[in-house]
């Protein structure tokens, strides 16, 4: 798994692109929001688009990547999500946690 990130006017976006899954998807997310932070980012966005797979341990990373963004008075939203990510997040009711998004014009204007 390969997390890119790119800035659009004031929001850090991270592409995220492959597995998210146990012992390597989790940590290069974590690793990814973390950096961001630290770079002083306070609007996140995660691009789910090319996310091939997706386990609880990548849920879970998700979560603790809202809560740490939280905690640190940052805002993370996600868009693109894959049919299957989006099933997961509803079965589990974290979809009515995070604010999601269909684009990327329409997540970054929610910022506004």
């Amino acid at each position: 798994m390969s997390v890119e990130t790119r800035t659009v006017n004031d929001v850090t976006i991270l592409d995220i692109k492959g597995k998210l899954t146990i012992g390597v998807g989790d940590i290069a997310l974590r690793n990814s929001v973390n950096n961001a932070l630290q770079n002083g980012a306070t609007k996140i966005l995660l691009n789910f688009k090319e996310v091939t797979s997706i386990d609880s341990s990548g849920i879970g990373e998700i979560v603790s990547s809202y809560t740490m963004a939280t905690n640190r008075g940052a805002k993370l939203k996600l868009f693109n999500l894959p049919s299957k990510v989006a099933d997961i997040l509803m079965i589990t009711q974290l979809i009515t946690i995070f604010e999601v998004f269909d684009s990327e014009t329409e997540a970054i204007q929610s910022f506004s």
